[in-house]
C-alpha cells in the first residue's frame, strides 16, 4: 500500500507540474499588417559642389547663381516629369579633398539624380571617379582640362576644352597681335593651368613663334617677383599666364611695380571681378580667351543677363552662364529622358545636339565635349570688352 501510495503521489506531482508548465492558449490570430509603401518624393534632387569659399570662391559662387536661376525657372515652367527640381549645395572650399568627400555624400547619401560642378579641373578630376564608380552622371560647368572627361562615359562638360582654347590665345598672339617671342608663367599645382601652358607653347611654336621662357609658381605663393625678373630679362613680347584670378591680380601689379613691359595673357580663370580689385590698373590692355561676352547682342545672351542682373544684381560672368548652361542641359535631359536612373540619364545627356547655351550653341561630342566657339576679350577700362569670336 505504501508503494501504491508513493506512485499516487508522484503522478500527482507529475500532473501539477506538467499543467503549471504548459503554454497559455493563443490568442486569436490577426491578419497580418501590411506595411505602408514610402511615399515616393516629389522632389528630384540634384547635386552641386562647388568653391563657395577658399581661394576659387569667386568662381563657385558665380556657378551657383546661374544654376540657381536655371532650376528656379524649370520649376516655374513646371518642373520636369510632374515634379520640382532641388539643388543640394556643399562647398567644397576650393580643395579636391573635400570636392572628393561632398560627391560622395551626395551621391550615396542624398542620392542625386546627377552632379554638377567643378569649376577647377583639379577639383573635378577629384569628383569624377566616384561618379563614374557609383554611375551617376556628372556635368562640369568649366573645367577645361581633357583629363576631365577622360576619367569615363558618365562625365560630361559644356564648355570647351584647353587644346581649343590655348590654341585660340596662340592664334591670336601669333595672327593679331604679331607676336614673335612668348614668356609663359604657369602654376604647375593646377591641372588646368598645366595643361594650358603645354597648349598654348605647342601651338604658338607651330605658327612660327618662340617661347623664351618658362617660369613656375604654386597656387597659394603671393611673392611672383623672381619669375617676373626672370621673364622681364628675356624681352618676351607677351607673358601667357593661364592662372586663375586670385595670382593673376598679384602677378600684373609686380609685374607692373618691376617695369614689365610685356602685354599680358590668359584663359577663361581669369573671368571675376575680384580681377580688377586685385591688379587694377595693372591688368589693363591684357588678352584673354573665354566662353562668352557680356556685350554680345543675341536675345539668349541679353535676356540671361537682364533675369541674372534682376535677382542677384550684377552682370553674369562666364562662370555663371556655363553654370547656367550644366543645370539647362541637365534639366532638358531629363525630360527626355525614359526614366531618371543612371544609364538612362547618361545616354539622354549625351544626345544633346545644337542645344542653344548662354554660352554658344552646345554639341556633344563622343568624348562628351562641348564643341563651341570661343571668344578673346580685352581689359579696357576696369572690364572685359569683346574683341573677336574663333570658331572650332
Amino acid at each position: 500500500m505504501r508503494s501504491l501510495g508513493a506512485v499516487v503521489a508522484v503522478l500527482s506531482l507529475a500532473f501539477w507540474g506538467c499543467e503549471k508548465k504548459a503554454a497559455p492558449a493563443p490568442a486569436p490570430t490577426k491578419a497580418p499588417e501590411v506595411a505602408a509603401a514610402p511615399a515616393e518624393s516629389d522632389t528630384i534632387l540634384i547635386g552641386e559642389v562647388g568653391s563657395l569659399t577658399g581661394s576659387e570662391a569667386a568662381f563657385g559662387i558665380s556657378t551657383k547663381n546661374g544654376i540657381a536661376l536655371a532650376v528656379e525657372e524649370a520649376n516655374a515652367a513646371g518642373g520636369v516629369k510632374g515634379k520640382k527640381l532641388e539643388v543640394r549645395v556643399y562647398d567644397d572650399q576650393s580643395k579636391p579633398e573635400e570636392a572628393a568627400n561632398a560627391t560622395t555624400r551626395l551621391i550615396t547619401q542624398d542620392k542625386v539624380k546627377v552632379v554638377l560642378g567643378e569649376v577647377a579641373s583639379s577639383n573635378s578630376l577629384a569628383m569624377a571617379p566616384i561618379a563614374q564608380e557609383k554611375k551617376v552622371p556628372m556635368i562640369t560647368p568649366s573645367s577645361t582640362n581633357p583629363k576631365v572627361t577622360e576619367v569615363g562615359d558618365y562625365i560630361f562638360r559644356v564648355c570647351f576644352i584647353d587644346p581649343f582654347q590655348g590654341f585660340v590665345m596662340a592664334k591670336y598672339a601669333r595672327d593679331e597681335l604679331k607676336f614673335g617671342k612668348v614668356a609663359i608663367l604657369k602654376d604647375v599645382k593646377s591641372a588646368y593651368s598645366v595643361g594650358l601652358a603645354e597648349v598654348f607653347e605647342r601651338k604658338f611654336t607651330e605658327m612660327g613663334g618662340k617661347i623664351v621662357a618658362t617660369e613656375s609658381y604654386s597656387k597659394g605663393d603671393s611673392d611672383f617677383r623672381a619669375q617676373l625678373t626672370a621673364l622681364k630679362k628675356q624681352k618676351a613680347e607677351g607673358i601667357y599666364v593661364p592662372g586663375y584670378y586670385n595670382d593673376v591680380g598679384i602677378i600684373a601689379r609686380q609685374a607692373k611695380e618691376l617695369g614689365v613691359k610685356a602685354v599680358m595673357m590668359g584663359g577663361d580663370g581669369w573671368d571675376s571681378d575680384k580681377l580688377f580689385e586685385l591688379g587694377g590698373a595693372a591688368v589693363e590692355g591684357a588678352f584673354v580667351s573665354n566662353h562668352y561676352s557680356a556685350e554680345d547682342p543675341s536675345p539668349v545672351v541679353q535676356n540671361f543677363i537682364t533675369k541674372y542682373k534682376a535677382k542677384f544684381g550684377s552682370v553674369p560672368d562666364s562662370l555663371a552662364a556655363l553654370g547656367y548652361d550644366s543645370a539647362q542641359v541637365a534639366i532638358e535631359a531629363m525630360k527626355r529622358a525614359p526614366d531618371l536612373s543612371g544609364p538612362a540619364l547618361r545616354d539622354a545627356i549625351a544626345q544633346t545636339k545644337d542645344f542653344q547655351g548662354v554660352a554658344g550653341k552646345i554639341s556633344l561630342d563622343d568624348k562628351r565635349n562641348a564643341v563651341k566657339p570661343a571668344v578673346v576679350l580685352k581689359v579696357k577700362d576696369g572690364k572685359f570688352a569683346y574683341v573677336a569670336t574663333v570658331n572650332p
